[in-house]
């Protein structure tokens, strides 16, 4: 069974809210990594129709703050699926309405691995890129896992 990538992305939106800042009035990096989790994992999950567990947050990248009242949009998309596991990536975009700005803020990178009922890892269902994008994320997506690879046997 096979999947295109594009049926399996997901679009949040969330507004900062005071109890989501620091004493800046900045968005906590930990509340943006919940959303960002979240919204990875419903990918994965719509993606297989079933159960997927984050495995490991390669990366996220911080390149702009974000300030309360902004509203906050993840858009997350499937990478690659390996065998039971699946990179999935999030950009994530802060909007002022009051001043009419759209920024992209911040892009991650994470792997989930699709589960059955007992918590035991399962065959992800394949994904099909189609647009050039997608066909290069999917490149990219070898070279993380290859990279993610090499790194553990290095500290094991």
């Amino acid at each position: 069974m096979t999947r295109k990538v594009s049926e399996s992305q997901i679009t949040m939106t969330e507004l900062v809210l005071p109890n989501h800042t620091n004493q800046l009035g900045k968005l906590l990096g930990g509340q943006l990594m919940h959303w960002i989790d979240i919204c990875a994992a419903l990918c994965a999950s719509k993606h297989n129709q079933r159960v997927c567990v984050t495995a490991s947050v390669d990366r996220i990248d911080f390149l702009h703050s974000i300030n309360l009242g902004d509203v906050v949009t993840l858009t997350a998309s499937l990478n690659r699926v390996f065998n039971t596991s699946m990179e999935v990536g999030v950009k994530v975009f802060a909007e002022s309405f009051k001043e009419g700005i759209k920024v992209h803020t911040n892009t991650a990178y994470l792997t989930f691995v699709s589960v059955d009922t007992s918590g035991r890892p399962v065959k992800a269902i394949e994904s099909v890129p189609e647009t050039p994008e997608e066909k290069r994320r999917y490149e990219e997506a070898l070279q993380r896992r290859e990279n993610r690879l090499k790194n553990r046997t290095k500290t094991n």
